[in-house]
């Protein structure tokens, strides 16, 4: 059965930093490309980033400069959070092969 498990979220003041984790059971990371989305109350699910299988990135511009995708292992796909801000608030999925993890809820606010 695969499985992906997001992790790392919480809650931290504008301008602080998180890590996001995606780790993949019943499939191997490595051998597809992962990305991150997340949805806003209220909103659609927007991309965030993106790494394919080569280690090619991609990132929304709301994002670029900020967050950092990576893969940290074979079964593990992480995104690094600078300087964040309120409007990122969300709940971040990780997303594999036609596959979505359950969401890690984000929140930035004084």
């Amino acid at each position: 059965q695969v499985q992906l498990v997001e992790s790392g979220g919480g809650w931290v003041p504008p301008g602080g930093s998180l890590r996001l984790s995606c780790v993949g059971s019943g499939l191997t990371l490595d051998n597809y490309a992962v990305a991150w989305f997340r949805q806003a109350p209220g909103k659609e699910r927007e991309g965030v980033a993106s790494i394919t299988r080569r280690g090619v990135t991609n990132y929304s511009d709301s994002v670029k400069g900020r967050f950092t995708i990576s893969r940290d292992n074979e079964n593990t796909v992480s995104l690094q959070m600078n300087s964040l801000k309120p409007e990122d608030t969300a709940l971040y999925y990780c997303f594999s092969y036609t596959n979505w993890g359950q969401g890690t809820q984000v929140t930035v606010s004084s």
